[in-house]
């Protein structure tokens, strides 16, 4: 059998949207590797609600 990757998918959240009180949220997927990077993605993307580019934190 094969072994599986390193590789695996995580969600990553916006964190300022949360004290807005709008509703919904701004929520992606990516992969990362988790060899390299043991700790939790922060990576800046854009938030479609908010209609510009916030943090977004990685969530279980």
């Amino acid at each position: 059998m094969a072994k599986k990757g390193n590789r695996i998918q995580v969600i990553l959240e916006c964190t300022e949207h949360k004290g807005t009180g709008m509703p919904g949220t701004s929520r992606y997927i990516t992969t990362k590797n988790k060899k390299n990077t043991p700790d939790r993605l922060e990576i800046k993307k854009f938030n479609p609600i908010l209609k510009r580019v916030t943090v977004h934190k990685e969530i279980k």
